[in-house]
């Protein structure tokens, strides 16, 4: 049997319980909150990460049609060669860059270096225009060597 004092106590820190939570600020939504560049440049970090690995795989897909023949090799490069494969290309040609640059500036991290926030968003910029200048010279020198 369920004794009154329990109960008194259960209502009591359920209405403590709903009169916090009402008073209590709500944390800004996706929509509303605007991550720092940092923090967006840490994400885009991994997800380039993943993207480098699918790339690695379809590299090997890519050398394994080398291997089977020049029908199989045929149908890869016509993939590659259309438009959907063309912007995998450019995605994974960016992501290395990205990548790369990104795992220098953190090199440069595990030093001590570049924590201040000022620093860091510089440094984020830049890891930024580096991937997308090599990735646009190396599509335009790999279109001039054609």
């Amino acid at each position: 049997m369920v004794d009154g004092r329990q109960i008194g106590e259960k209502k009591r820190k359920r209405s403590y319980d709903l009169h916090m939570n009402r008073h209590r600020p709500t944390s800004p939504h996706l929509q509303i909150y605007r991550l720092p560049l940092v923090a967006l440049i840490s994400i885009s970090h991994r997800i380039t990460g993943v993207i480098l690995v699918a790339g690695a795989i379809a590299l090997v897909g890519w050398l394994a049609a080398i291997a089977s023949g020049a029908e199989i090799y045929a149908c890869a490069r016509a993939f590659l060669g259309s438009l959907v494969g063309r912007l995998l290309l450019f995605a994974f040609t960016f992501s290395f860059f990205f990548h790369f640059a990104n795992g220098i500036r953190h090199l440069f991290w595990d030093t001590g270096a570049g924590f201040a926030l000022d620093s860091a968003r510089k440094s984020g910029i830049a890891v930024i225009a580096f991937a997308v200048v090599m990735t646009v010279l190396a599509w335009i020198l790999g279109y001039a060597m054609r």
